[in-house]
């Protein structure tokens, strides 16, 4: 078989060099459309449902979130396991795919079920989808760093500006928040003055929800020309919230200040986020989605953070705090590197041992069009370039290199034999 592979391509040189050429084309195409990692994504194919159910403790979310969401999620089809952690105030679910099944397709059977599962939870509850990326996909991280700015107002302009422009790029599955203090409205009740006005904690509960909202009143019409009317009802302020009316007592009407206090505080925080030793730093941290080039994703995100900087209030800076992209390109450096170590070393074997210039050629072509041979596989197979693709490519090098110094060999070998023979 192998003889009649050597004839053939012995007189056909033009198909050979059309299949060179080809493979060039073919391999250069993979190396520039395949996408590139630093580590292999080796997370299982996998949908989580994520609901918050805030100020609960972990028994009942397991009760009344966690059972009813895990037994409607049942029977979805290609599910390979269904796993649950119920938390305080949280539950996640763990939606187990076959590997072969497409994860956007997973999610759609996922969501299907939660609009049917979403009357067996408490009112308000909403279950929500997490984001199609992978446990590999935290990609970047960034911190806002700015003197004379508190993390309050650092983690405003995350979650409110920095976050929902990155949101928009290319690729970006997710950007979270961490660090800082979220900013909100406390009302601190006092009991002894509900019970002193007659007043229950739900009334104050709907009175806040009620006055903090707009609403519109149709058109009115005045000398043939139409006005739109539009009550406005958003809390803007702390005056706001005091001056509510929650009820009245002796026909004279009592206001939220008369029976709380208002003032404006942080969430509970379960955490905080140092840098370097340093102090608390407020950030972000994008999620690239499924299946994306995580060098792309990386580069588009810098691209838009050199225009986010530029609305960025003075003195507030955007700082790298990681950065995957260094590791991909030390990835491939290292490839390279490797490719060029090999060729060299095969050139000087074979022009030292057989001191024949064509015949190192032959054995010096071999490998860059392999390794390109290799590059269309991956691509073919859906296989990202990483450390470990890339490492085994550097790693067959080797093995390309003993086959071509042998079979160049012998090939030299015969030929000068042939020549003593025919000069014979």
């Amino acid at each position: 078989m192998i003889e009649k592979i050597i004839s053939w391509s012995t007189h056909n040189r033009f198909f050979v060099w059309l299949g060179i050429l080809l493979i060039v084309v073919g391999g250069v195409w993979s190396v520039m459309n395949t996408p590139v990692d630093a580590i292999p994504d080796l997370s299982e194919n996998q949908v989580i449902v994520y609901t918050e159910w805030m100020g609960r403790n972990p028994q009942i979310i397991e009760d009344q979130i966690t059972y009813p969401l895990v037994s409607n999620l049942q029977g979805i089809p290609n599910v390979k396991a269904i796993r649950a952690a119920s938390m305080f105030g949280m539950s996640f679910i763990f939606v187990i795919f076959n590997d072969d099944v497409d994860i956007y397709w997973a999610r759609t059977r996922v969501l299907e079920r939660l609009n049917f599962a979403q009357k067996a939870l408490p009112q308000g509850v909403t279950p929500a989808l997490g984001p199609d990326g992978t446990g590999v996909g935290h990609v970047f991280w960034y911190t806002l760093q700015g003197d004379g700015y508190d993390l309050g107002e650092l983690r405003a302009l995350q979650d409110w500006y920095v976050k929902f422009a990155l949101q928009n790029v290319e690729g970006v599955s997710e950007v979270a928040s961490f660090g800082g203090f979220q900013k909100q409205y406390q009302v601190s009740i006092n009991p002894n003055k509900l019970i002193y006005y007659n007043i229950s904690a739900m009334d104050v509960a709907n009175a806040i929800k009620s006055n903090n909202r707009d609403v519109g009143g149709s058109i009115y019409e005045m000398n043939r020309m139409s006005y739109m009317i539009r009550g406005l009802g958003y809390i803007k302020d702390i005056q706001d919230i005091e001056e509510m009316v929650v009820g009245s007592y002796k026909n004279i009407p009592i206001k939220l200040k008369d029976v709380a206090d208002v003032q404006i505080s942080s969430d509970i925080r379960l955490g905080i986020v140092d840098e370097n030793g340093e102090g608390e730093v407020v950030g972000g941290v994008v999620v690239a989605r499924y299946g994306e080039n995580a060098k792309e994703v990386i580069d588009n995100v810098k691209a838009k953070l050199g225009e986010v900087e530029k609305g960025l209030p003075p003195g507030v800076k955007i700082k790298i705090a990681y950065d995957r992209s260094d590791l991909i390109e030390a990835a491939v450096a290292t490839l390279k590197e490797a490719l060029w170590e090999e060729i060299t070393i095969v050139s000087i074997v074979v022009l030292l041992f057989m001191f024949h210039v064509r015949s190192a050629i032959v054995a010096i072509v071999a490998i860059p069009l392999s390794v390109l041979i290799g590059f269309m596989f991956i691509w073919f197979f859906d296989i990202s370039l990483n450390i470990m693709s890339l490492g085994g490519i550097a790693l067959a090098i080797g093995d390309l290199v003993d086959s071509g110094i042998v079979m160049t060999e012998n090939a030299y070998k015969s030929l000068v034999n042939a020549v003593l023979k025919t000069e014979e």
